[in-house]
């Protein structure tokens, strides 16, 4: 008798529980999954009925999320029962963009009217903007280490966009009540991981019908070319940049620029190195290791032009490189030219440019729009 009455007792105890913890609906339930982000190891979006889940990874912490955004759009109300997280009104009408890069993103989505502010506006090399600010119709607001607050009180933006650093706080900033999006694109190791960020900003501005647009054809034209360079039995080797002080910072065998290397057809003598940021060498290092390289690729932002001379003048053991000897260094003045604007959500366009190179016999009329040969 004890034990049927314990038995029916027990029944009415899991009935009850479940009642009182019913399943999710599927309001509640994730739709497909994070399939929507292929290359990106940084990024995760998962679609639900209500809102749009965003999960940044820590890059210095694996174990950690450095940022969680759930993007609701302005034209609903907010559901009751959101998972935690940095609440974003979707679409953004009103940022303030730190970074040139992310200025030039929003250009090719159409989205420049959303900008209402920017920093470092020295840097800015999109007219449309700085037309803008020459009729006092965006914000300046001063330099992106330390903004204005005031301007950015006046501004009022619906979010700020802004590039992380590991440790860094935000200060006055970060107190201010505005979502902020901390765009960590830039750590992502892959050129097409750091693209497909595009899609986030899709999301953000209400353009992601473009966003996939724009990614589709990277996607398409960069996998074309380094399949079709992959085939190839030759391989250049090549180094890059100049010592800074007693250093010299060569791309690690992991990095964003060892892959670009490597998918455009070149043999990079790092390529075993397991970082995937930068490596401190001594120019002897360097120089034991790749003073026989074929070609050699120097980044600069200079107001006068870069040549052998002046190479050579700047430190005089450069003129022992095989690439110095030979006249294949090339150069890429980014006061010039919108490397760092382009390049970072357009990486077919640098692989294109790579490709021509370290290959020049495949790509003949081709015509650059980065790098040029130093002048003697």
């Amino acid at each position: 008798m004890n034990k049927i009455f314990y038995t029916c007792v027990l029944s009415a105890l899991v009935l009850l529980s479940v009642q009182c913890n019913p399943k999710p609906q599927e309001s509640d339930e994730q739709i497909g999954n994070d399939s929507i982000i292929e290359y990106a190891e940084l990024l995760s979006i998962t679609r639900h009925n209500d809102y749009t889940d965003v999960k940044i990874s820590n890059p210095w912490d694996s174990t950690r999320l450095l940022h969680r955004y759930i993007l609701v759009p302005k034209t609903q109300n907010v559901p009751s029962n959101l998972p935690q997280g940095t609440v974003v009104r979707t679409p953004l009408s009103n940022t303030l963009v730190y970074a040139s890069v992310h200025c030039s993103l929003l250009e090719q989505l159409d989205a420049l009217s959303q900008i209402g502010g920017v920093c470092d506006l020295s840097y800015i090399k999109t007219p449309a903007l700085l037309s803008r600010a020459e009729n006092g119709k965006l914000t300046d607001a001063g330099n992106s280490m330390s903004p204005d607050i005031e301007r950015v009180m006046s501004l009022n933006p619906d979010a700020i966009l802004l590039s992380p650093f590991e440790n860094a706080g935000y200060g006055r900033i970060g107190k201010m009540g505005i979502p902020i999006i901390e765009c960590a694109d830039y750590l992502e190791t892959s050129p097409l991981g750091r693209a497909e960020w595009i899609k986030f900003f899709g999301l953000l501005y209400g353009k992601e019908v473009e966003a996939d647009s724009i990614f589709t054809e990277v996607e398409k034209n960069y996998t074309e070319l380094r399949d079709k360079i992959g085939v190839l039995s030759s391989a250049p080797v090549v180094i890059s940049e100049l010592k800074s002080g007693s250093a010299w910072y060569m791309p690690g065998g992991k990095s964003y620029m060892a892959r670009f290397f490597k998918d455009a057809g070149a043999a990079y003598p790092w390529s075993d190195n397991t970082e995937t940021g930068s490596i401190p060498l001594s120019f002897e290092t360097v120089f034991n290791w790749a003073g026989e390289a074929d070609i050699w690729l120097i980044k600069s932002f200079h107001v006068s032009e870069l040549s052998y001379r002046t190479l050579q003048k700047e430190y005089a053991p450069y003129a022992r490189f095989k690439a110095f000897r030979e006249k294949k260094i090339y150069g890429c003045d980014s006061s010039r030219c919108n490397y760092y604007e382009e390049t970072p959500f357009r990486p077919d366009l640098l692989l294109q440019e790579l490709a021509a190179l370290f290959h020049p016999g495949l790509f003949p009329d081709y015509r650059f729009r980065y790098y040029q040969p130093l002048s003697e």
